[in-house]
C-alpha cells in the first residue's frame, strides 16, 4: 500500500487536508497538472468575506475565522462595497442584508472609490469585514506542512483508471500504480468524473465558468485603499490589484471541466455594465482569464465518506468559497477520515454530507 489516504486534486481542498491528515496518517496527494493549483484554486479573487455563499458555507467561513486571524500575513484589510443603481433595488436589499453590509450615502461610496459615478449609483452599503487572501502563502503554507509531516505531494500525475481490489483502491496514473485504503475525490470540476472513474455513483456537481479582466486603473488613481466592489445581483464585481483593477462579469456559464478560458463576448457584457456605474470607460485590458466555480445541486460543499463505498470520501462542491472556507472545511474532513468527533455543530455537519443526496 502507497498511502492510508490517496487524495486525488492538488488545489486548496485537497493540499489543505493533506496538511491536516499527515502528522497521523501517511498521505498521497495526486494532482494532473505540472504545478499546484492550476485550475479554480489559482484563479480565486482571493476574498475573505464570511458572510458570501450558502447557510452552510456561511457557516463553514465564518468557523474559519479564527484561523485567518491567527495566521501571520495570511488575510490584510479590504472591506466590501456593494452598490447599485435604477432597478437593483430588490436585488440589493437582499443581498446587503444577507453580508451584513451597512448602508452609506453616495457621497461616501464616491469618496471611498472616486470613480463611481454620482448620477448612475443611487444605492451603497459598506462592510470593513472582508479581507484580502495572500492565496499563495496560504496554499504553500498547508503544502509544507503536509510534506514537513511526510505526505508525498505529486505533480504531473494525472490519475487514468480507479479500481477496487482486495480492500485497497488500485489507481493507474501516468507516473505509475498507486495503491491507498481510502480515497479522497477532491478533484474540483472533475469531481463527478472522478467518481464515475471509481464506480461511485456521481452527485450531480456543475462546473460553471467565470471571467475576470485586469484593466488599468486611471491616471493619477491610487486604488490600493480601495475596496472590493460589487454590484447588486452579482452582475459584476471589481477588485484593486497590484496597482491595477480586476473587474468581473461574474458570469455562471455551465461548462464541462477543462483549462477554462475567458468569453470575449461575456466579458465585453459585464465591462459593459461596471462601465455603467462609472465615470471612466474601459480603454484597454491587461489580461484576462477564466476559472471554474463548481457546485454540488444545493450549492454547499459536500464532505463526507459516500454512504455506498465509505473508503471513498468527497470533499468537492467550493464554489468559489474553497479558500474562505478551507480551513474549517479541511479540519472536518480530516476529522471525518480519522474516525474523530468534529467541533462543527452536527447539523452543519448532515449539511454537508453526500448523504443529503441519499449517497
Amino acid at each position: 500500500m502507497d498511502a492510508d489516504v490517496v487524495i486525488i486534486g492538488g488545489g486548496i481542498a485537497g493540499v489543505s487536508l493533506a496538511a491536516r491528515l499527515a502528522p497521523f496518517a501517511s498521505v498521497l496527494l495526486l494532482e494532473a497538472e505540472p504545478v499546484l493549483a492550476h485550475h479554480a484554486s489559482g484563479r480565486s479573487a482571493a476574498l475573505y468575506e464570511p458572510r458570501y455563499g450558502s447557510p452552510a458555507v456561511v457557516e463553514l467561513s465564518l468557523a474559519s475565522g479564527g484561523f485567518f486571524h491567527e495566521a501571520e500575513g495570511i488575510l490584510s484589510p479590504r472591506g466590501l462595497l456593494m452598490v447599485g443603481g435604477a432597478g437593483h433595488a430588490a436585488a440589493f436589499a437582499t443581498e446587503s442584508a444577507a453580508m451584513g453590509l451597512e448602508p452609506l450615502t453616495v457621497t461616501e461610496a464616491c469618496a471611498m472609490v472616486p470613480v463611481l459615478d454620482p448620477a448612475a449609483v443611487t444605492l451603497a452599503a459598506f462592510s470593513p469585514d472582508a479581507w484580502d487572501i495572500d492565496t499563495d502563502r496560504l496554499l504553500q503554507g498547508f503544502a509544507r506542512t503536509a510534506r514537513s509531516a511526510g505526505a508525498v505531494l505529486r505533480t504531473g500525475a494525472p490519475v487514468t483508471a480507479i479500481g477496487r481490489r482486495g480492500g485497497l483502491w488500485q489507481l493507474t496514473t501516468a507516473q505509475g500504480p498507486v495503491t491507498g485504503r481510502v480515497l479522497v475525490n477532491a478533484a474540483g470540476a472533475w469531481v463527478d468524473r472522478v467518481a464515475q472513474m471509481a464506480g461511485v455513483r456521481p452527485l450531480g456537481f456543475t462546473p460553471y465558468r467565470r471571467s475576470m479582466a485586469r484593466i488599468p486603473a486611471l491616471d493619477g488613481m491610487n486604488v490600493a485603499r480601495w475596496p472590493m466592489i460589487f454590484g447588486a445581483g452579482e452582475s459584476w464585481y471589481a477588485k484593486p490589484d497590484a496597482g491595477a483593477l480586476i473587474v468581473s462579469p461574474a458570469e455562471e456559464h455551465a461548462a464541462a471541466p477543462h483549462d477554462a478560458w475567458a468569453d470575449d463576448m461575456v466579458l465585453a457584457e459585464g465591462l459593459a455594465r461596471y462601465e455603467q456605474m462609472v465615470t471612466a470607460p474601459v480603454t484597454r485590458l491587461l489580461s484576462s482569464w477564466a476559472g471554474l466555480r463548481t457546485f454540488a445541486p444545493d450549492r454547499s460543499l459536500v464532505i463526507g465518506a459516500d454512504l455506498r463505498e465509505p473508503s471513498f470520501f468527497w470533499l468537492g462542491g467550493q464554489g468559489g468559497q474553497g479558500f474562505q472556507s478551507c480551513p474549517a472545511a479541511s479540519q472536518l474532513a480530516a476529522d471525518l477520515i480519522l474516525g474523530r468527533a468534529p467541533d462543527l455543530a452536527a447539523d452543519l455537519v448532515q449539511a454537508l454530507s453526500p448523504a443529503r443526496f441519499g449517497a
